[in-house]
């Protein structure tokens, strides 16, 4: 057995992508991981959707039974400019995890097929895409150009500072999601997001507490100024701030306290060395997946099958996808 891994460095990149570029996103993604790098930072997470944007406060042309001929465009830029999982920019991006010997965690938008997935990638230190995690719930307006994700990618890694993976903004108010990621034993929560609310900061302190695990919860910074002028849906903007999202990134320690941020108002880079004992210690008196749980009065059950719309199977063999002739379809 190796030596046991006593800390990490972690950094937290609270930045803007160049909004609906991916190539332009990318190159300031590697430099970002660059400075992360030269930190010695051996784990860095990127906000959600950072390639190629979350596009904050556009419409793309939608109202309830219609949509424009101009949204469809700025559609298509969003789509176009979309992230393919594998492609060149997944290769760059590991090829940066690999250099600097770290877990690159980034948000995109993912593209497959015709459909759009807010999704994460996790890189390993050896530059491999090690697994993702499309966000289960897509949240209101969200809905009209993100598809859902299916449990299949409730992704939580093995890594030598303890399990790594969480969940997506407001998927992090689904109680039975949050289970389903503490059940894997996750010592590093991630909660990369789009919300700068002061009530995120409570979201995420109270994660940290149930799961007894560090969070670390990154958002973009986002200003007006930012934004292509020749969106077509560029007046959307009008009645929003210029400051379109603060921030509000932090990391979280086992016990609910802030060990970096919340930073707002700035791009940021949040450094934390984090003491992983931190960990044993808070479990001392709670262990939501151990002993201070009920399982003979509470379960939970997931399904971790890929959901596909058609199945092809050799003949006379099941598929894996679907339930079984007499199965509970909703298992």
């Amino acid at each position: 057995m190796g030596t046991p891994v006593n800390s990490v460095r972690v950094a937290v990149v609270q930045a803007a992508p160049v909004i609906m570029d991916r190539e332009g996103t990318l190159r300031k993604a590697l430099d970002l991981a660059e400075t992360c790098g030269k930190q010695n930072a051996k784990i860095m997470i990127f906000p959600e959707a950072f390639i190629p944007a979350y596009p904050r406060g556009l419409s793309f042309g939608t109202v309830v039974g219609s949509r424009s001929n101009e949204g469809r465009k700025d559609f298509r830029r969003y789509f176009e400019n979309s992230v393919d999982v594998p492609s060149e920019t997944t290769l760059a991006l590991g090829q940066a995890a690999k250099k600097y010997g770290a877990f690159l965690v980034m948000g995109v938008v993912e593209r497959d097929g015709g459909t759009l997935y807010c999704t994460v990638l996790y890189f390993g230190p050896d530059g491999n895409l090690l697994g993702k995690h499309r966000k289960l719930k897509p949240t209101a307006a969200e809905r009209i150009i993100w598809g859902e994700g299916d449990g299949s990618t409730l992704t939580v890694l093995d890594t030598p500072y303890g399990k790594m993976g969480g969940l997506i903004c407001w998927e992090n108010y689904m109680p039975l999601a949050r289970a389903a990621i503490y059940g894997k034993g996750t010592t590093l929560y991630l909660a990369p997001t789009a919300d700068s609310r002061e009530e995120w900061q409570s979201t995420i302190r109270h994660i940290a507490l149930e799961g007894r695990c560090f969070v670390l919860s990154v958002n973009q910074y986002v200003h007006k100024s930012m934004y292509p002028a020749d969106l077509a849906c560029y007046g959307d903007l009008k009645d929003l701030p210029d400051e379109i999202c603060p921030g509000g990134s932090a990391i979280i320690g086992p016990l609910g306290q802030y060990l970096a941020g919340p930073v707002r108002g700035r791009e940021e880079i949040l450094i934390a060395d984090l003491d992983l004992g931190l960990v044993g210690e808070s479990r001392f008196d709670f262990d939501v997946m151990g002993h201070y749980a009920r399982p003979d009065v509470l379960r939970l059950l997931v399904n971790e099958e890929p959901l596909n719309s058609v199945c092809y199977s050799p003949e006379n063999a099941a598929c894996t996808a679907c339930p079984a002739e007499g199965e509970d379809a909703g298992r």
